[in-house]
Formats: C-alpha cells, structure tokens, sequence
C-alpha cells in the first residue's frame, strides 16, 4: 500500500470515474487501474463496483476512503513537523463558503485577514452547504464558513457569530410604517424565497414553518436576486443582517424587524480534525469575529 494508491483512491472517489480521477493525478487510466486493483487484492476487497460511465464505491470502500483521506492528511503533517519553522501562514488557504454568506462577509474578512496573514491569499469556492462539506470531506478545500447545524463525521464546526433576519418588502408596501413583524404573518404574503439546497431558505422555512405548505411561492439562487425581485413590486422576502447594511440598500426596499424572539442564524467555521494547519484556521476565526459584531437581541 502506497500514498499514491491512497490518493488514486480518494480521487475516484471525488471524481466519480476512473478516467477522470486519472487526469486529475496527472497518470494514465491503465496505470491507476493497475495501482487500484493492486490495492484491492493486497486488502482482499472492492472498493469501486466498476461501469462504463462511473465508479461507485462500496460500503467499505466509503471507510476506507475516509481513513485514506486522514493518511494523506497525516503525512502533510509529517512534512510540515519536518519543515523546522515552517511558516503555517505562508500559501495559499483553500476556503469555502456558503452562497449567502460569500458576497457579504468576505469584504470585510479579506482586509482583516491581510494584517494577520499577508503571506496566506485565499482560494475561494462559494456554494451550497451540502457541496462544501462534500470538498471538507475530501481535502479540495481547507476551510468552510457555513451555517450551523452543521456536524458531519471527521469535521469539528466552531461558532463565530450570530446573523439575526429581517423583512424586506417593497417601498410602496403595506407594512412599510410597521415597527416589526411576527414571523407568523409572513405566511399570508408569500415571500420570495431562495431555491432548495439553500441552507438560509430552511431556516426561513423554520421561522415560520405555515411555508412549507406553499409549493407556489417565487424562487431564486441568489439574495441580490431576491432584494430586485422584491424592489420590483413581486412581493416581499426574508433577508440576513448582513444584506441589509448601507452599501447594500435600495431605495425601492425597506426593511423592517421581526418581533421577539427574532429569526437568527449560526454562522461557523468549519474544518477538519486532521487539518495541520491550526495557525490558519486561528487566523480565519479570529479575523472573522473582528469583523462581526455580536447580535444583541
């Protein structure tokens, strides 16, 4: 058993196919083939159930893909523990972050994170809560701002702060003067929500769960999406505190606060166990919550 068969493994895994994992570590398909079948007869089982088009992996093979994928880990540790002062913020860190959070949080993330870090540019995806754990899983990124629940296996989650919701209707709207709103009242309005698979449409949804009734209400992919389509005069929607500051606002949309207790959300910073490198996560957190004010209900 080798590190290259280990990598081989984990990126079938990814890919989905033994061609496409072949051009991702830069080998031949017959030569991966060859090193994963060597591998399988060493262990005496299969990892892959083989077809024309894909890889699907076996029971055992998802254990053992996870183990490989803390090995692979491990021997980065190695070779940095080896690299006497070693700079941990020295490189590229591969972020991830969720769609509804990337736009507003990382203008203010990358200034901060510049002083603490200047030699550390980051490698940003942004998508959905369900993709980024996926890229946790299997090392394509490092770190993951998302929104919590958020607890899978081998991943430890750390708060970071709160982001309470407000109403966003158009300016011509009936509750425009309203002081606040209960959360059961949005119901009746059927508010613009974002597609499923956004993690901020679930938790609108359990703000005020008479929604999930309603399979007609308008859907989007973005935020910036809902605030035009809300300017527009389409109806009214749900917005996060960090969509609503002053280099975000329109004229065409007011915003107006929930009653107690106020509709709010975890947002965390997530990485895994076996990550080595624990001066760049520190810099991501504390970078983070210097740019974040905690919400006072």
């Amino acid at each position: 058993m080798t590190l290259n068969e280990l990598r081989y493994v984990v990126a079938i895994a990814h890919e989905k196919g033994f061609g496409r994992a072949a051009a991702r570590c830069f080998v031949s398909q017959p030569a991966l083939s060859v090193a994963i079948q060597k591998l399988e007869d060493e262990l005496g089982i299969i990892l892959f159930e083989r077809s024309k088009t894909e890889a699907v992996i076996t029971p055992v093979g998802e254990r053992i893909i996870e183990q490989a994928q803390k090995v692979l880990e491990e021997a980065a540790r190695i070779k940095e523990i080896a690299s006497t002062g070693k700079n941990q913020l020295h490189g590229p860190l591969k972020l991830g972050v969720i769609f509804t959070v990337a736009p507003y949080l990382l203008p203010d993330l990358i200034p901060a994170l510049v002083d603490l870090a200047p030699e550390m540019p980051l490698d940003i995806e942004e998508n959905l809560t369900l993709n980024l754990e996926e890229a946790l899983r299997a090392g394509r990124i490092d770190v993951a701002i998302v929104a919590l629940p958020f607890s899978p296996s081998g991943i430890v989650s750390e708060f970071l702060y709160e982001e309470p919701f407000e109403v966003v209707v158009p300016r011509d709207h009936k509750w425009v003067k309203r002081t606040n709103i209960d959360a059961r009242e949005i119901a009746d309005e059927k508010p613009i929500l974002l597609n499923v698979g956004h993690c901020f449409r679930d938790q609108v949804l359990e703000a005020c769960p008479e929604l999930n009734a309603d399979n007609h209400t308008p859907r989007t992919n973005s935020l910036e999406t809902i605030r035009n389509m809300v300017a527009s005069g389409l109806g009214m929607s749900v917005l996060p505190r960090d969509a609503l500051t002053p280099k975000y606002h329109s004229n065409l949309v007011v915003s107006i606060p929930f009653t107690e207790p106020v509709p709010f959300r975890h947002v965390a910073l997530a990485y895994r166990k076996s990550f080595p490198r624990n001066r760049a996560i520190a810099a991501v957190r504390e970078a983070a919550k210097a740019c974040r004010q905690p919400f006072q209900s």
